[in-house]
Order: C-alpha cells, then structure tokens, then sequence
C-alpha cells in the first residue's frame, strides 16, 4: 500500500513537471518563426471580437450586482450608529478594486474565455487541421497561440469595466437600499485612495490576461483522443488556469503591497 501510494505521487510529481516543461517550450515556439502580419492581423482581431467585446456583457452583469452585494453586506455589518456612513463607500471600493475585479472576474473568464479557447484548438487538433498547418510549413503554435496573447492585451479594459460597474452597483444599492446618503458613499469612494491600488491590480490583470491565453491554449494543443477528449481537456484547462490565478495572486500580493 505504501509503494503504490509512493508510486502514485511520484507519477503525479512527474507528469506535472512534464507539463511544466512542456507549457514554457509552447511559450518559446510561439515567438519562433511568426506568422506573416496580413494573416496576422486578421486573426488578433477575430480573437478582440470572441474573448474581449464577447466578455463585455457577461462582466458588466456580474459586476454590477456583486458591487451591489459587497456594499449591502458591508452595510449589514457595521450597522453601529458609532460607525460613520461613509466606511460603506470605502470597503466596497477597497473590495473592488484590490480583489473583485481582476481576481474574481479572471476565475469567472477562465471559464468562459478558457473553456472557449481549449475547445477550438482541441477540435483543430481533432479534426487535423493543426497537422494541415504545420504540412503548410506555418508555425502552428504561433499562428493559434499568439493573437490571443495579443488580443487579451485588452483585457485590462475589460477589468476597468468591471471595476466602473462595481463601484456604480454598490452606489445604487447603498442609495436605494437605504444604507447610506449618495453623499456619504461618494466620500467614501474617495476618502484615503492610494494611485498604486490601481497600478497594483492592473499588474496582477495583465498577468491573469496571459495566463488565460496561454493555459487553455496549451490544453487544446497537446491534447490527444476523440470529441470527448475537448471536454475533458477544457475542463483540465479551466481547473488549472484558476488554481494558476489563485497562486500567483497570493504571490503578487506578498509582492506587490508586503
């Protein structure tokens, strides 16, 4: 029991550092032998359209009522006469910007963009068509990897939006609510902003942006098997690209405001 016990963590330990391995020599391919920039561009801005204004709908519902939901909470607990109103505005801010925005809404994309990515490449894997590129003489990874890269360039606009429709879903739910005045809470946006908080979650988005174009993309490539391998393998991809997210986040905070 033991030895296969031993055995099985060790067979995990390898395959995982395999993995590794192989993910950084996807990352160098895709910047070996570049795709001719006609063709290029058309392919970043078809992946504009798909991962980036295809998002914009879903983070701006979401947002808006979670901004709404941190601020009613907020509200709830510090709910002692002694506690000034405006505390409403400024945890809700301080929740939003910091965490909610580029964390939580790049979890929730991992799924979607992720899931996305990893299907398509799986099915041109699938189907031969990756095969066909490479017959072709076309560096494949860089031609199916590399736009998305580009393309998720945008994605802290995205995050922007999340954090616009945040903080204006905490003021309608404060204001209509009845928690606090609309004065109180815009002096609580306010009150005490540090610029860096700003600069520190959009160096974690552009981190979480590349992970998101890159992970999936990995899982849809190096995939092996039939139809029912892409789910098997967005699935692996949405898993890993989350557990990625949640890491390096823990990281770039100890980093970042340690």
């Amino acid at each position: 029991m033991g030895s296969f016990f031993y055995f099985s963590i060790n067979y995990i330990f390898m395959n995982y550092l395999h993995n590794i391995g192989s993910y950084f020599l996807m990352i160098g391919e895709m910047l070996r032998k570049p795709t001719k920039w006609s063709v290029m561009k058309q392919l970043i801005l078809k992946d504009i359209e798909d991962l980036i204004i295809g998002s914009i709908g879903i983070v701006a519902f979401i947002s808006f009522f979670v901004g709404g939901v941190v601020t009613i909470q907020t509200a709830l607990n510090i709910d002692n006469p002694l506690i000034p109103k405006y505390l409403v505005g400024f945890a809700t801010r301080q929740s939003v910007i910091l965490e909610f925005a580029p964390t939580f809404i790049s979890v929730i994309m991992a799924g979607k963009m992720g899931s996305f990515i990893t299907s398509s490449i799986g099915t041109m894997r699938v189907t031969e068509q990756i095969d066909a590129l490479e017959v072709m003489g076309i560096n494949s990874v860089n031609y199916l990897v590399f736009p998305k890269v580009i393309a998720l360039f945008l994605y802290p606009f995205v995050i922007s939006i999340a954090m616009f429709l945040g903080i204006i879903g905490g003021m309608a739910a404060c204001v209509y609510g009845g928690f606090s005045s609309f004065e109180d809470y815009v002096i609580g946006v306010q009150m005490d902003f540090i610029p860096f908080h700003m600069a520190y979650a959009f160096i974690k988005t552009f981190v979480f942006a590349f992970l998101l174009a890159t992970i999936p993309s990995f899982h849809g490539y190096y995939m092996k098997g039939g139809a029912l391998e892409v789910g098997k393998a967005s699935t692996t991809a949405f898993v890993w690209t989350s557990v990625s997210i949640i890491l390096l986040n823990y990281i770039l905070t100890q980093m970042l405001l340690s």
